[in-house]
């Protein structure tokens, strides 16, 4: 779908009708209307055509697009296919691909920290209520999102760390996995602590996820049905710049550390 857009954009800034794009390319316009629309797919081959025909000069653009086209593997989220939400998938397909992943959370541990005991306490908070399979088949699939080996940049509120979604416990044992994975040497944990000034800026969570180029990075909002995708080039660079702001008011790696023990040991 994300190449989809993209073609779609290329097109209108080159002030060509879908119409007029499928007589250079020599294809039907419903062709180009599936494109798209995701509906098909697209050979190396029409995409260099359809990048020249639109004077996209931007060859590593390109590359990556032409990557998208013929590079997709059956991934391990594909198991949940018609068991979960398509959302579940999107994820876990940005997870996978991601150059980097940067996320900002309020009021919860992001799932990518998530404990299961903690995962299960969320998605056992839905309304209206989950079927018990459902609900491990969700807890299950956030399970195996959480292997990755990218550069991952967390930036998290005390809010959250405090929060106890289930028991004393359960609490503990989840700030315990923070700490033991702040410790990979491609995670980075930041606190923002209550008493700390300059919050307004990490007001709303998000997660921002690295693309192959700039371009095609994403943004990743949480909305009342599931997940939103932003990946227009002004709102990126908005949330490029939100998370820098609400980066430079948190506490360093090592301070964040000692906080979230120092939380760990009051419970």
């Amino acid at each position: 779908m994300r190449l989809a857009t993209e073609l779609r954009r290329l097109r209108e800034a080159a002030g060509l009708t879908s119409r007029q794009a499928a007589a250079l390319l020599g294809v039907s316009p419903t062709q180009i209307t599936h494109i798209e629309s995701g509906l098909a797919g697209v050979s190396e081959e029409r995409l260099r055509r359809l990048a020249s025909h639109y004077a996209c000069t931007d060859q590593e653009f390109v590359d990556a697009l032409i990557a998208m086209a013929t590079g997709r593997t059956r991934g391990w989220w594909e198991e949940y296919r018609g068991l979960l939400p398509t959302s579940f998938l999107d994820l876990a397909e940005l997870d996978h691909y991601a150059a980097f992943l940067r996320e900002v959370a309020v009021l919860y541990v992001p799932g990518l920290l998530q404990t299961e005991d903690y995962a299960r306490a969320v998605f056992s908070s839905r309304v209206p209520e989950l079927a018990g399979e459902e609900l491990e088949l969700r807890v299950h699939h956030r399970m195996r999102r959480q292997q990755i080996v990218v550069p991952y940049e967390l930036v998290i509120h005390e809010c959250a760390l405090r929060i106890r979604v289930s028991d004393r416990a359960a609490s503990r044992a989840q700030l315990a996995k923070i700490l033991e994975l702040s410790e990979a040497d491609h995670i980075t944990v930041r606190v923002i602590p209550f008493d700390l000034d300059g919050f307004a800026r990490a007001a709303s969570a998000m997660t921002y996820v690295g693309g192959p180029v700039p371009k095609l990075d994403t943004v990743v909002r949480d909305v009342p049905h599931g997940s939103a995708f932003i990946d227009s080039e002004a709102q990126l660079g908005a949330f490029r710049t939100r998370f820098r702001k609400v980066e430079a008011v948190s506490l360093d790696p090592g301070r964040s550390r000692d906080f979230i023990d120092k939380l760990a040991r009051e419970l």
